[in-house]
């Protein structure tokens, strides 16, 4: 069981991604904006970050960008979750640090896989 942050505003894909991940055994915590999803991954720490790129405010990208530099939570993966689909929004993500990119609704097999691959599960 991992302990994953889900940084996402939309309360539909929080909870359809929340019930995902439950019934895959890991425990999550929520966040609805990056400010307070990076405030959130410095106290908690969790083990793997979910990334939403459209926020309100700051985005997933500048949040992954912060969390990838940030000593604190360098270490901790980040993989964005976002209705973005084209390959250049994939490539700038990456860019900002973020291990993979994966486009909204995804599937639940091939985003588990990719978690328990990014968690060395």
């Amino acid at each position: 069981m991992a302990r994953i942050l889900l940084i996402e505003d939309s309360p539909t894909d929080t909870a359809v991604l929340t019930q995902l991940l439950e019934r895959n055994g890991h425990q999550v915590l929520t966040s609805g904006s990056a400010e307070d999803g990076i405030e959130v991954c410095k106290r908690e720490l969790p083990d793997l970050v979910l990334m939403d790129v459209v926020l309100p405010g700051m985005n997933g990208f500048q949040a992954t960008r912060a969390l990838s530099r940030d000593g604190a939570t360098s270490a901790i993966p980040v993989l964005i979750v976002s209705t973005k689909g084209m390959e250049t929004d994939k490539a700038w993500g990456l860019r900002q640090g973020a291990k993979d990119y994966i486009v909204k609704p995804p599937n639940e097999g091939a985003l588990v896989a990719r978690i328990n691959e990014l968690l060395g599960a």
